[in-house]
């Protein structure tokens, strides 16, 4: 399989256009730029709201006019992960597609996958002039990734549909009618600088290889977390010597689980081999924990040119024993829906800022509000406890599943007529912008799908490229069969 025969080819050719087209999160200003031309271009009305979220409308072709309003939905931005080799420039190059049999990735970059076949599904069906439907309306939503900020700030009366489709799932054969909410805990730390005596040796031990992923997709499957991973090793190695601690790192995203992290620590230097038995017996022992869920794990130790100054040791010991307070990990599985988690927290990132302080962010989700509210409230108290000054983001609703929904209906039936066999319908643990579309437009009619990616929010992001054909064959005859207004 090669780039030249990919199918759908009109799907694949605008989401190789769109890979060309840098959009971090907070930074969606060339690809907003690119949809303006798009409409342009092919004479359909556009409207651009305050905040950059973008909707393009397509009238109903003949016969199908009196149809219900579609509005199909996704996200225009991407999480921007790439592994510690590679040289990328987010907000400048272009995403290097690679095929790698049945599945197209990046080169050692996130794909962009999630959601940019989302907004290629969309960009093909507004250009196409051979395909039947009724009204539409193409919602571009911006920096849902880092805070959901296009949902928040869409406004009532910008969309007029009666029907939305989520584009923004990654499962094919899978109908999402339900989604969790979530929230953001931030703590923070101030630290004062203190010399570092003569005579220790200092090092740098890093934590690296591990899978990552997606804070609300891949959260049940056990991977590890480098921040953990690191935290208990540097917390015994603060017990067992006189510890100095320069610099620590580790994880980027709220809502990636983190894959690397590093610190840069000082012990007497008659310590010197100790430490590096301390670390081989270390490996072993997370090898034995979860070298089979995590085979590639890396744990490195190397000198370092001495520093001047460290952090000031209570606000180490502080930090170190927060982080290992902190939870991380599937708290309760749902008691509704066998397999789907309820409720999870992800210890995401520990950052060092200029401004003398350490940064701790980590993301709660749940299905129930209260349980979400809980486990932030967990978190919250190990990092008081550790004397952080604690804050939280805004939140999200979840979106609480409608069984009677008859666009599930409509999707469910397609789905079997089309391909023989029957759509799975579910609930994800990862937020979707459709609770706050509710919250705005609680007449929507609603129900999300897509084709299958995996390990996403990773530079292992892939998509199964059969699973692409199928998704656009799905939705186009579901709008093919979308109820007349009444």
């Amino acid at each position: 399989m090669n780039k030249a025969t990919l199918e759908p080819a009109s799907v694949f050719h605008y989401f190789k256009e769109i890979c060309n087209v840098p959009r971090p999160s907070k930074h969606e200003e060339k690809i907003i730029a690119y949809l303006k031309t798009f409409a342009a271009e092919h004479q359909l009305e556009i409207k651009v709201d305050k905040v950059g979220n973008v909707l393009i409308k397509k009238p109903a072709t003949p016969g199908y006019e009196n149809r219900k309003t579609v509005i199909l939905q996704s996200h225009v931005d991407m999480v921007c992960e790439k592994n510690s080799d590679v040289t990328h420039d987010f907000l400048k190059d272009p995403i290097e597609i690679v095929i790698d049999g049945e599945w197209m990735k990046a080169n050692g970059t996130t794909l962009g996958a999630d959601n940019g076949i989302g907004v290629a599904t969309q960009l093909a069906l507004l250009a196409a002039n051979d395909l039947q439907h009724g009204p539409i309306e193409c919602l571009f939503t911006i920096d849902e990734e880092t805070g959901l900020t296009g949902a928040f700030a869409l406004e009532q009366g910008f969309m007029e549909g009666d029907i939305l489709l989520n584009l923004d799932s990654e499962d094919e054969g899978e109908i999402f009618i339900g989604c969790a909410g979530g929230m953001d805990s931030v703590g923070k730390f101030n630290y004062t600088n203190v010399a570092v005596p003569e005579g220790y040796f200092f090092f740098k031990v890093g934590v690296s290889g591990l899978k990552g992923g997606h804070s609300g997709g891949d959260i049940h499957l056990g991977r590890g977390n480098a921040n953990k991973i690191l935290n208990r090793f540097l917390s015994y190695t603060a017990k067992k010597y006189d510890f100095y601690l320069c610099e620590i790192d580790g994880g980027n995203l709220r809502n990636a689980i983190p894959r690397e992290a590093y610190a840069l620590c000082a012990v007497p230097f008659g310590a010197k081999e100790s430490v590096r038995v301390d670390l081989n017996i270390f490996t072993a022992d997370m090898e034995n924990e979860i070298g089979a869920i995590e085979p590639d794990l890396k744990l490195t130790l190397e000198s370092e040119t001495p520093r001047a100054t460290a952090i000031n040791q209570d606000t180490v010991k502080r930090l170190l024993k927060t982080l290992y307070a902190i939870p991380h990990g599937v708290q309760a599985m749902s008691s509704d829906i066998p397999g789907l988690v309820e409720t999870s927290t992800n210890l995401a990132s520990v950052k060092m800022q200029e401004d003398h302080i350490i940064k701790i962010e980590t993301s709660q989700r749940s299905s129930i509000l209260s349980a979400r509210n809980d486990i932030a409230d967990t978190v919250r108290a190990a990092m008081e406890l550790g004397g952080a000054e604690v804050s939280f983001g805004d939140g999200y609703p979840g979106w609480k599943p409608n069984p009677d929904s008859e666009i599930l209906k409509v999707a469910e039936a397609s789905y079997l007529r089309l391909f023989g066999t029957k759509a799975k319908v579910m609930a994800i643990h990862a937020g979707l912008e459709c609770g706050l579309f509710l919250d705005k437009y609680p007449h929507l009619d609603m129900i999300s799908f897509g084709p299958t990616l995996r390990d996403v929010h990773s530079p292992d992001e892939r998509m199964e490229i059969a699973t692409v054909a199928k998704f656009w064959k799905h939705l186009l005859d579901i709008l093919l069969n979308i109820p007349e207004k009444k």
